[in-house]
């Protein structure tokens, strides 16, 4: 078996509050882009349902998460993480336990924007936004695929 750098995060979880946008758009993201082998989850602290923008903007790229749902953090085991990012920017993030590694990511909620064009703009950013981040965690340079024009 190959050696396995050791910075690179084997276990990741992304939170928000709804798991309805920001976490969900990284989950997706970092399955696609992370290491074979690599666990990706999210949640929320109070989870609420799957934004239909986050399912459009990611297919727009080739990522299907017509079926995800959104999760509460009680689903999920933190303490087994090898990295927590947390995604929330104006909101109270979810409390992560002290022993765990974590990041935080300061994203707005691309869902409160207004307007269809504008929230669609904003959606895009943040999953565009998150593929950079998400490429610099796993030392990766790969491209999810260019939106389509829609």
């Amino acid at each position: 078996m190959a050696n396995r750098d050791r910075s690179v995060p084997r276990t990741v979880v992304f939170l928000c509050v709804a798991n309805s946008a920001r976490s969900q758009l990284a989950e997706a993201v970092a399955r696609r882009i992370a290491p074979t082998g690599t666990i990706v989850l999210s949640a929320g602290s109070n989870p609420w349902q799957v934004h239909p923008m986050a399912v459009r903007v990611l297919d727009e790229v080739g990522i299907d998460i017509s079926g995800a749902r959104s999760k509460g953090m009680d689903e999920i085991h933190l303490e087994r993480a090898d990295l927590v990012v947390t995604l929330c920017a104006e909101e109270v993030c979810p409390v992560v336990p002290a022993k765990v590694r974590k990041l935080h990511w300061p994203l707005e909620d691309p869902a409160e924007a207004w307007g269809e064009e504008e929230m669609l703009k904003r959606f895009r950013e943040t999953r565009d936004l998150l593929q950079g981040k998400i490429g610099e965690l796993f030392g990766a340079s790969a491209e999810i695929g260019p939106a389509r024009d829609v």
